[in-house]
């Protein structure tokens, strides 16, 4: 999973010497909380909309309108971005991305060529929408937490969930850190009736630790809440089923 196929390819930059207000209006008009700032196409820092709100003078001001916005319009990007920012490239893969952003406490990242220009930018969204990708969770509600002692006892459970008629959408899986030879597994599949479930899942506690299941039903989230792409994905799962 690499950081060019999940960046947002189409991003905003700024010229050094813009004007905060510019700056401002920009982020209001594209709903965007930060922006690559460059100097001669090159990055150089880049500018948040807290940076803008902590250069802003409070509404307890004695300045009057016509003096705020001329020193919104004077104030210039450079002077209040963050200079020389975190960095990552198009070849780098999105946990890299992620490590940096939770590491580092940030939120977004301007993703740069060879020649330090601006290409991308990558957002813990991205990370959000990578993540919902991988699990499958628009196209199988069920998901069963496991914690298997034999790794290669993961055949037998996939073999066993796919006896039962169901099919695997994604299977995620780590090693606990205290006990190596253990592992969480967690399994998501496309539903099944009520009976045929408790079956498998009866078989699956009855052999395995199951440390719990769950059944996701995202056809109740209100369609504002869903984007466009993410509602076809959802109909056509739901037109599949």
């Amino acid at each position: 999973m690499l950081v060019k196929d999940w960046m947002t390819k189409e991003v905003i930059v700024l010229d050094e010497n813009a004007s905060i207000m510019k700056a401002s209006q920009i982020m209001k008009e594209h709903g965007i909380r930060r922006i690559p700032v460059v100097r001669g196409g090159k990055l150089v820092g880049i500018i948040s909309d807290r940076d803008i709100k902590e250069a802003t003078p409070s509404k307890a001001t004695a300045l009057d309108v016509h003096e705020l916005y001329y020193l919104l319009s004077e104030v210039r990007v450079k002077d209040i971005m963050t200079p020389d920012p975190i960095t990552v490239r198009p070849e780098d893969t999105v946990e890299y991305a992620a490590v940096l952003m939770l590491e580092n406490r940030i939120s977004g990242l301007p993703v740069v060529d060879e020649e330090g220009q601006v290409v991308g930018i990558i957002t813990q969204t991205d990370i959000f929408k990578l993540f919902v990708n991988i699990t499958g969770v628009y196209h199988g509600p069920i998901q069963v937490g496991l914690i298997l002692e034999d790794p290669d006892t993961l055949d037998e459970v996939t073999r066993l969930i796919v006896g039962h008629g169901a099919q695997i959408v994604s299977i995620l899986t780590y090693r606990e850190e205290l006990e190596p030879q253990r592992r969480q597994v967690f399994v998501r599949l496309t539903d099944l009736p009520e009976e045929e479930f408790q079956k498998l899942l009866e078989e699956l506690q009855a052999r395995y630790r199951v440390r719990y299941w769950a059944r996701d039903d995202v056809t109740r989230i209100r369609p504002r809440d869903i984007s466009a792409t993410r509602r076809a994905i959802l109909e056509e799962s739901l037109s599949e089923a």
